[in-house]
C-alpha cells in the first residue's frame, strides 16, 4: 500500500496516531494491559512493553517504553517488588557434597543442565515450600511440587516429574545442579539420578550467582505470580502452582526475558 500510494510506512503510522486523542490512546493501552494481567497479574512494565508493542502498532499506536511507564504510573499499575525472606537451605550436614560441574559452562541445547531450588510461599495456609527443577537452556520448568515442609520427599516429587519427560539416552548427557541443601545431598534424592546416569553438581558455597537460572526463575514465579494468589489450603496451592507453571512456561515472553536478563559469553564444550 505504501508503494502504491507513494507514502512511507512511518508516515502512515504517524497519520494513524493523529487520529487518537491522548485519552483514547491511554484507554486502549490500559485495555490491553488489563487483558495481559488477567493471566500475568504482576508482569512488570518492561515485559508488558515487549508484549504490547505489536498489538498497539497494529491499531495505529506507536508508544515508547517511557510513555507506557507514565501511563502505568498515572493509573497506579506499576509493580513494586515485595521483600520478604526466609531460609530454605540447610547446608551443615554429614551427607556427601558434590563438586560444581557447571562453572564456566553454558548449555547449548535442552536437557544438558537442570537446576534445582526451593523457595518459600507465604499464604493464608501458612508458609509453603515450592520445589522447582528448571532446564538451564530453555528456562522452562520441568518439575515442581509444593508442600508445607522441607522434607526431601517433596523435592524428589519434582525430580520424578521431570525425569518422566526424559529418555535414558538423554540422561547420560545431563547434569543436575543444586545448592548443598540437605534435601539434595540426602541418600534419598540422588538415587533416581544415579539410575538415569545423570551427573550431580552442586554449588561451592551459598553464593546465589552459582545457580543464577534457578534464582531468577523462583524470583519470577514469586514476584509476578504466586504472591498474587489467595491460598487457604495446600490443595489450593497445588492447583495454583500448576497453573502458574503453565503460564510461565508457555504464556510469557521467555526468549525476550532471558535474552535481556541472563547473558553469558561462555559456551558449552563439545561432546
Amino acid at each position: 500500500m505504501s508503494g502504491l500510494f507513494g507514502f512511507s510506512r512511518q508516515a502512515y503510522y504517524q497519520y494513524e496516531n493523529r487520529q487518537f486523542t491522548s485519552e483514547e490512546r491511554d484507554q486502549r493501552v490500559l485495555e490491553l494491559v488489563t487483558q495481559v494481567r488477567e493471566d500475568h497479574p504482576r508482569m512488570g512494565g518492561k515485559k508488558l512493553y515487549y508484549l504490547l508493542k505489536e498489538p498497539l502498532v497494529s491499531q495505529g499506536i506507536k508508544l515508547g517504553r517511557d510513555a507506557l511507564f507514565d501511563i502505568l504510573a498515572a493509573n497506579n499499575l506499576l509493580i513494586r517488588r515485595r521483600k520478604r525472606k526466609t531460609s530454605t537451605t540447610i547446608s551443615r550436614h554429614q551427607f556427601r557434597k558434590y563438586p560444581n560441574l557447571i562453572k564456566n559452562l553454558a548449555p547449548l541445547r535442552p536437557n544438558r543442565v537442570w537446576v534445582a531450588d526451593i523457595t518459600y510461599w507465604f499464604t493464608e495456609a501458612g508458609c509453603l515450600y515450592v520445589s522447582l527443577l528448571t532446564d538451564a537452556y530453555s528456562h522452562r520448568i520441568r518439575g515442581f511440587a509444593v508442600a508445607d515442609t522441607l522434607a526431601t520427599v517433596h523435592c524428589r516429587r519434582a525430580l520424578e516429574m521431570a525425569l518422566k519427560q526424559l529418555t535414558k539416552k538423554a540422561g547420560r548427557h545431563l547434569i543436575h545442579h543444586s545448592d548443598r541443601g540437605i534435601q539434595y545431598c540426602s541418600q534419598e534424592y540422588p538415587a533416581p539420578l544415579s539410575a538415569w546416569h545423570v551427573q550431580v553438581s552442586m554449588t561451592e558455597n551459598s553464593d546465589p550467582l552459582e545457580n543464577p537460572v534457578a534464582e531468577r526463575v523462583k524470583g519470577i514465579l514469586k514476584q509476578e505470580y504466586l504472591s498474587h494468589y489467595t491460598v487457604r489450603s495446600l490443595d489450593e496451592a497445588a492447583q495454583h502452582l500448576e497453573r502458574v507453571v503453565f503460564l510461565y512456561n508457555y504464556g510469557a515472553p521467555l526468549e525476550w526475558y532471558w535474552k535481556n536478563y541472563y547473558k553469558s559469553s561462555v559456551t558449552e564444550p563439545p561432546e
